[in-house]
Formats: C-alpha cells, structure tokens, sequence
C-alpha cells in the first residue's frame, strides 16, 4: 500500500515540475526556491523529533501524546510569529522583495504541520499503512490540482504555495478523523523527558542535514541569483527529491517494523538486508537512464527552455545512484535508539557537504552539482563504517548487499552513453528502450553474486505471489 501512494506521489510531482515548468518561468521557481532554505531552517525546530518518539515508544499514553501535541502546537506558533518577522530581512538578503510575503505566508504552513504531527504519529504507529496511503494519494492529487489551477490562471510563483498549502491541509484533516484521538487540557506527566531526549538526537541530525539539503541554494541564490538557482533547482527537483521520496515512505514501514526487532538481531538483520537490495534494483536503472540520457530527458520533461539544466541535472544524478543505498542509514539509527550517534553522523556530513559545496560554488551551479556528487562517493564508506560499529548491521554486510547492484548501475551508465545514439526512435521510445536495457544490464551484472541472485529470486517469488495473488482474485 505504501508503495502504491508513491507511485501516486512520484506521478504527481513528475506531473507538477513537467506541467509548472511551462506555464512558469525559471524566475518563478527561483524566488520559491529563495524562501525553502528558510523554511527549513525554521522547520527543523518543529517537530523537535517527537513524532519519531511517539512511533518508537513500545508504550505510550494518552497524557504522553497529549503533552508532545501541545509542545508541537506552541513552538509551530512560536515559529510562525518569527518567520512573519524575519521575512524583510530574507527579503533584503537576497536582494528580492517579492520573497517577503511569500515567507510570511509559509508561517501558516508550520501551523497545519504542529496540528498533524502527534495524530500521524499515532495512525504510523498503529501501522495503518493502508488509511495512510489513500489519505496521502489524496492529499497529493488536490495538491497538484490546486497548484495547476492557479499557476493557469494567475501564472505566478504563488501556485507552489498554493499546491503545498493544499496538500498539508488536507492530510491534516484526515489524520486527525483517522486516529481519532483528540487534545485535552495539557499537562506535564513522568516520562516526557526521556521522549524529550531521543527527540532532540533528532532534532539535532536534522538540523545538520539541513545544510546538505539546503546550503546550496542559499550559495547559488547570493552568489549567482534567481535564474542560476531556478536552473539547479529544477535539475535537483527532477532527480534527487523523488529519489528521497521513494525512500522516506518505505522508511515509515521499515522504522517501526526494524524497532520491535531489536531483541532480536539476526531477525533485524535479515530483514534490513531483505529490503535495502529490492530498493536498489528499483531505482537504480532508473537513475543511470536519466544520467545518461539527461540531454533527451530534460527538454522533454521540462521543455526546450530547461536544456541549459541538463548538465547539472546530469552531475547530480551521480549523487543519485547512491543516495538510495546511504538514505536508509537512518532507519537503523532511530530504530535501535541512536539518535545521539545519528546526530554526531549529521554534523559530520554537514562539514563534508559544506566543503564541496564551498568548492564547486566559483563554477556555478554545475561546480556545485559535480562538487556534491563527489562528495557523495567519499562520505558512503564512511557512513557504512560508522553505522556497523554497533548494532546488527555491519560495514561488509552492506557491501556484500548492495555492490551488485551499485556496480551494475554504473555499468549501465557506461553502456547507454555509448549506445544512446544507436536507440531508434523518438525520445518517448528512446527513454523507454533505455530503461528496459538498463534494468537489464543491472540484473546482468548481479547474477554472479550470491547476494545479487537472492535478490533477483526475491523479486520473482513476488512477481509470482502478486499474479497468483490476482489470478485468485479473477477466478473469485
């Protein structure tokens, strides 16, 4: 169920960037692209991790949920009072007065969030995955109709905050007529401290990997203005944000699933090791195509007026092809209870991703996007390192995991960079044909290892359950 609301989600921001795009102009997106780091920043300090708290707690009580939901609900106000005061001042940084309101207005946002977090956590923690997934397919569609809407009608920038405003809304709705749980008057009780701690180790990564997600933009937005960072940004929409969304949702299943597997270290084991392969033969032939075809990609999805982001798009897709292997770390940490460990891992990253960031930014967007992809590639090790020195999951069990299919990726990037001049076809039949050879040349690639042949007869016992599965469904 969880994989079939991405597909949903996947489709409809494919839908939005490719749709946006045209009826917008690159200036649009800049400006919008202005205000995320801010609101990131300042989001960061929201939730303060208590909803991964309340998830995680084998135990939790009415009087805990109700005081973390009020502690959500002061500092979401507090926070939306300081963005509507900073707005001149983000504004006048970056030389754009129109960024102001649009600020201001993303305060509204942070309240509909504080008033979700506590009654999402409970349905997550239920494991309601499937009144989760119609109410986030839901949310998305109304989102992205919203935002067309506006954008045909008034073409301007406020039909991203529109889109947005729309979905959060609507998922706040139906979490709260979901869990069915309701706020009384609040008052402290024993044990929220503790949920208070594992929060702030939380809070703390995440206010790390804010500079990772979002120093970039503020980089290329001051130094090299809206237009630059218009470029980067849809390059870094197109690729890296849906592969972050392919695994943050099979992170909701797999978090509360890995942490009632904690006494229980070769079960935890396997099943991590289980799923991390399944999620690289899914996304990583996808990622090598759009490296390799970035040139075919980026005019189709975006139009002619976008190829100028092709290059970085192409730069940052090497980031992409490990991203999908490092992104899932973080289930480990928070379902064994490190999140002091995974707070020391952000800063870290942060440095590393400061650095690069630094490095490329004279070349401009796509020094950036190259500096960021090498990074990438000299952080994974380190990771993988960090994370086996406690806990089920070792360094080589990964490596043992997850190199055929690594391996075959870049293999298939090689290949199709060879090859794309000899597809025939236009570049509808061109990407089509290179996907199918990609996934090809990956599941090739993995056959000599044992761990590459596990995965690929997990996949067909699936194929084969879910056509059995509706064969029975039809014969009924």
């Amino acid at each position: 169920m969880t994989g079939g609301a991405q597909v949903v989600k996947l489709g409809c921001q494919i839908v939005s960037v490719i749709v946006l795009s045209r009826l917008l102009q690159p200036e649009d997106f800049g400006i919008v692209a202005m205000t995320a780091p801010v609101v990131a920043f300042v989001g960061l300090f929201q939730d303060l991790g208590l909803t991964q708290a309340t998830v995680q707690k084998k135990n939790i009580t009415h009087p805990e949920v109700n005081i973390l939901f009020w502690i959500n609900m002061a500092v979401s106000t507090l926070l939306g009072v300081l963005m509507i005061l900073i707005s001149p001042f983000v504004a006048q940084f970056y030389d754009e007065p129109q960024v102001a309101p649009l600020v201001a207005a993303m305060s509204l946002q942070l309240l509909v969030q504080g008033a979700t977090a506590q009654h999402y956590a409970l349905v997550m923690r239920k494991m309601q995955f499937s009144r989760i997934a119609i109410l986030e397919c839901v949310a998305a569609v109304l989102g992205l109709i919203a935002a067309i809407a506006w954008a045909y009608l008034y073409r301007t920038y406020w039909a991203l905050f529109i889109g947005g405003m729309t979905t959060m809304a609507t998922a706040c709705l139906g979490y709260w007529l979901s869990s069915r749980w309701r706020p009384s008057m609040p008052r402290l009780v024993s044990g929220t401290r503790d949920m208070v701690t594992f929060g702030a180790g939380i809070t703390g990564f995440n206010f790390a990997n804010y500079f990772s997600r979002n120093l970039d933009s503020i980089l290329i937005g001051r130094r090299w203005g809206n237009e630059e960072l218009g470029l980067y940004d849809r390059a870094y929409r197109l690729l890296l944000f849906p592969l972050q969304q392919f695994t943050y949702p099979l992170g909701k299943v797999m978090v509360p699933a890995l942490s009632r597997m904690t006494d229980e270290p070769d079960r935890y084991r396997r099943a991590y090791l289980r799923v991390a392969p399944l999620l690289l033969l899914a996304a990583l032939p996808g990622v090598a195509v759009a490296v390799a075809l970035a040139d075919t990609l980026v005019p189709l999805a975006l139009g002619e007026q976008w190829r100028g982001t092709a290059v970085i798009f192409q730069a940052l897709g090497f980031a992409g092809l490990l991203q999908p292997l490092n992104s899932p770390a973080g289930w480990l940490f928070i379902s064994q209870g490190r999140a002091m460990d995974f707070m020391r891992w952000g800063f870290f990253a942060a440095f590393l991703t400061t650095v690069a960031f630094v490095l490329g930014l004279p070349y401009g967007a796509f020094g950036v996007a190259v500096a960021y992809a090498a990074h990438e590639y000299l952080r994974t090790p380190l990771l993988w390192l960090y994370v086996g020195r406690t806990g089920p999951i070792k360094a080589h069990h990964i490596l043992r995991a997850a190199m055929p299919f690594v391996l075959g990726a870049h293999v298939s990037v090689a290949a199709l960079w060879i090859f794309k001049t000899q597809l025939p076809g236009g570049p509808v039949v061109v990407l089509g044909t290179a996907t199918i050879l990609s996934y090809l040349i990956v599941s090739c690639v993995a056959l000599p290892f044992a761990s590459g042949r596990e995965t690929l007869a997990e996949v067909r016992n699936l194929a084969a359950k879910m056509l059995f599965r509706k064969t029975g469904d039809s014969k009924a």
